[in-house]
């Protein structure tokens, strides 16, 4: 889906966001980052909104393939939460400065096209998320009790809760390993 070039002008465009705030963001300072001529951006993207955009579509392309990998799975609905916690940690791992862009509303507020993007991200988290829930609690692998809106919102909110805590931190502690951690506290709530 994206060339070789483009993904690297996302990782530059996110580093420079993660670095400089989005005012950073200008087709003169991604040009010296990457080192090619802002020309040369441009026959990939159009504008800075097109970078973005493209930012969170490279970011809903690695979420998706754990998604769907997860919704296809026969696995205990535990182990599939699990997992999907572990890979959106990998992913911030892999590159951190995402989470400045995906976690920072107020880059989107004034561009209803952005906005729209991470809404779509989040609906489609939340809905594939409630999947696993809900067939969880009908094999009795989840707490039946729990509604499974709220348990979504514990999830998803406890993701990104560790994840802005270990941004805040300066990634000085290892996200997996507590991750890990969380996530067997949360497993006792989620089958008591």
């Amino acid at each position: 889906m994206f060339t070789e070039r483009q993904v690297e002008i996302i990782y530059a465009a996110a580093n420079l966001i993660a670095e400089k705030g989005i005012q950073g963001l200008t087709m003169k300072n991604l040009s010296k980052k990457i080192g090619i001529s802002e020309p040369a951006i441009y026959r990939h993207y159009e504008n800075k909104i097109d970078i973005l955009v493209n930012i969170i579509d490279y970011f809903t392309g690695t979420i998706s393939e754990i998604f769907d990998i997860q919704i296809s799975s026969e696995d205990h609905a535990l182990l599939r939460i699990e997992k999907i916690f572990e890979n959106y940690f990998l992913a911030f791992a892999n590159l951190p400065s995402l989470i400045t862009v995906i976690f920072s509303e107020e880059i989107f507020r004034n561009e209803p096209l952005l906005t729209q993007k991470v809404k779509e991200v989040m609906t489609r988290s939340s809905q594939n998320i409630h999947a696993i829930i809900v067939a969880g609690q009908a094999r009795q692998e989840i707490n039946p009790t729990y509604d499974a809106d709220d348990l979504v919102i514990l999830i998803l909110g406890s993701i990104r809760l560790l994840v802005k805590q270990w941004q805040m931190a300066n990634y000085s502690f290892d996200m997996k390993q507590r991750g890990a951690k969380f996530f067997e506290s949360l497993r006792k709530i989620l089958i008591s």
